[in-house]
Order: structure tokens, then C-alpha cells, then sequence
């Protein structure tokens, strides 16, 4: 066997074939958890899924960016969580292992369903919010901002609205694109009656490359550079794009679509992301994996050159 094709082999469980997280500035970490999913469960092992469809980007060199993440990307390997106790108990764990990461790295977080973002938002709030709360970009089929969770207190649907009860991200400062689920108006509309900014999927329709521009430009002018936190929903695509996900909802984003909005958006103030409901069960043929896996790279990408940019520049 050949060297290239033994590195290959033995980094095949870790996102882009990158080495064990050590002192890299970017790190990627899985959160392997769906006890808050309301429809299809699966998505605990997306974070495995997705770092198998990776491993065909690990030595690519990104065409918009012109830099591969892999010499400053660490993979930690999945988060241990005790799965089978109250959500509560398993985000306090969540979120102190992602502070943990956070304290000395750039974070990239593959989920899980959607509950898990509240947990990574108490942790980046803390880590970067410098006693304010954070910006955030949201994309999403669904609002999750509902005040409960078919009865329960808190759910992968409410962690949206949860986050704006407790000041961690700025009303003003959230946008979500790609909303489209059936819902009552206050819960879908719940953002921009705070002041922030929905994109509906049905408004993104038909549109691409330049079409995109005013919502860019829109986003770019209302974020400014307050520190932001990425979360993506993967059924925020077409279930055409991405089958393998618990609750897809038709009409939905292409995945250049998504593309465009990541690369454009690279010159946020970006604090770190996550890529969630990834419900490999239900996948064909690797596409949601597939996608999945090229929008953290592209995120990462974008985050390698502007550090490398400014490196030039000081």
C-alpha cells in the first residue's frame, strides 16, 4: 500500500482526513445526538455520515477560495453524551464540551438534530459575545421558534425563540433563510416581529448568482461585523438535494443556492457554525451527506483564506 493511500485509510473517520485535534486553529467536532427529533430519528449519526462523504474533498483545494482547510483542521472526534437522559442534562454536557473547544479553537459542529445549537450558542455567547449577544445567520425549512414543543418545554423547534428569550443572540442582528414549513403566523413570523430578517424559500425561488445579490448585500449591511454564529438546518434544501434528514419539507433551497450564500457571506465576523438533522437513514445515494459536507468545507475554506488574508496584511 502506498503512503498516500494509507494516510488515507487511517484518517478515513475524521472530517477531511485532517489529524487528531491538537493545537490547529480550527477544529470539527460531532455531536452524535437526536432525542429531541419530532418526526424521523437518525440524524445521532449524521456527524459519521458526513465525515465519510469528506474524504473525497481532503485534498482539494477550494475553487472560490484557492486553499484547502486541512493543515489547520483538527477533528475531536464525537462529543460523549448520556443520550438517554432529559434534553436538559444532555445540553449542560453539550455545552461545556463546546466551551471547552471554543476556548482555543475555531469550532465547526456537525450534529444532531437542531436542539443542539442552543447549547453551542450559550457556549459562543460566552466565549465571544463580550457581554452582548451574537449575531446569527439561521438556515432552516422550519422557524424553530416555538414557545413549546408539542407540549413539552423545549425541543429541536424551539431553540430559536429560546435563544432570543435569553438575550444570546441579537434580535436585529438574525436572519434566517429558507423557511417554508406550514406553522401559525406568530411562529412564523416571530424573527421579524422582533426585528430581524426572514428569506423565505418561496422569495429565493428562481433565483441564483446575481439573483441572490440584494439578499447578500441586505445580510452583509444589517450583521455588519458583530461577531456570528452559522447554524444550517440541512433540510433548509429541497429534499430533491437532501432526502436524508428527519422532517423535509418541499420547495426548498438548491444547494448552489447555499453555496453562493456561504461563499459571498465568507467576510462575516463568522465565531463558528454547525450542520444539523443529517439523518443518514434516508439518504440516497450520499446526497445529503455529499452537501452536507461541502458546505463545512466551503464554511472552513472561507474562514482559512480570510485568516491567511489577514496574516498578509499585518
Amino acid at each position: 500500500m502506498a503512503l498516500g493511500q494509507f494516510a488515507y485509510a487511517n484518517n478515513s473517520n475524521r472530517f477531511l482526513a485532517c489529524e487528531p485535534l491538537a493545537d490547529q486553529p480550527f477544529a470539527v467536532c460531532g455531536i452524535p445526538y437526536d432525542g429531541a427529533v419530532t418526526n424521523r430519528p437518525g440524524a445521532r449519526f449524521g456527524p459519521a455520515a458526513v465525515r465519510a462523504a469528506s474524504l473525497m474533498l481532503c485534498d482539494g483545494i477550494h475553487p472560490v477560495f484557492d486553499v484547502s482547510p486541512l493543515d489547520q483542521l483538527g477533528d475531536a472526534l464525537d462529543m460523549r453524551l448520556p443520550n438517554a437522559s432529559p434534553l436538559p442534562e444532555v445540553r449542560r454536557h453539550i455545552e461545556a464540551q463546546a466551551a471547552a473547544l471554543m476556548a482555543k479553537h475555531h469550532a465547526v459542529f456537525l450534529g444532531g438534530d437542531h436542539s443542539v445549537t442552543l447549547s453551542l450558542l450559550r457556549a459562543a455567547q460566552a466565549q465571544y459575545g463580550d457581554g452582548e449577544p451574537l449575531a446569527l445567520v439561521h438556515f432552516d425549512a422550519h422557524c424553530d421558534t416555538w414557545s413549546d414543543h408539542f407540549g413539552e418545554p423545549s425541543g429541536h423547534g424551539t431553540w430559536t425563540y429560546e435563544a432570543l428569550q435569553e438575550g444570546l443572540v441579537s434580535a436585529a442582528h438574525t436572519v434566517q433563510i429558507g423557511i417554508r414549513s406550514s406553522g401559525w403566523r406568530s411562529a412564523r413570523e416571530y424573527v421579524a416581529d422582533q426585528g430581524g430578517q426572514i428569506f423565505t424559500a418561496r422569495a429565493l425561488r428562481g433565483l441564483d448568482g446575481a439573483g441572490l445579490r440584494p439578499a447578500i448585500d441586505a445580510i452583509r449591511a444589517r450583521i455588519g461585523q458583530r461577531p456570528c454564529y452559522l447554524t444550517l438546518d440541512i433540510d433548509c434544501l429541497d429534499p430533491a438535494f437532501a432526502p436524508g434528514t428527519g422532517t423535509p419539507e418541499p420547495g426548498g433551497m438548491t444547494s448552489s443556492q447555499v453555496l453562493t450564500f456561504i461563499e459571498e457571506l465568507a467576510g462575516l465576523n463568522w465565531i463558528g457554525m454547525d450542520c444539523v438533522e443529517v439523518a443518514p437513514a434516508y439518504d440516497h445515494a450520499e446526497l445529503t451527506t455529499n452537501a452536507a459536507s461541502a458546505f463545512v468545507w466551503t464554511y472552513l475554506s472561507g474562514q482559512v483564506a480570510k485568516r491567511r488574508d489577514s496574516q498578509k496584511g499585518a
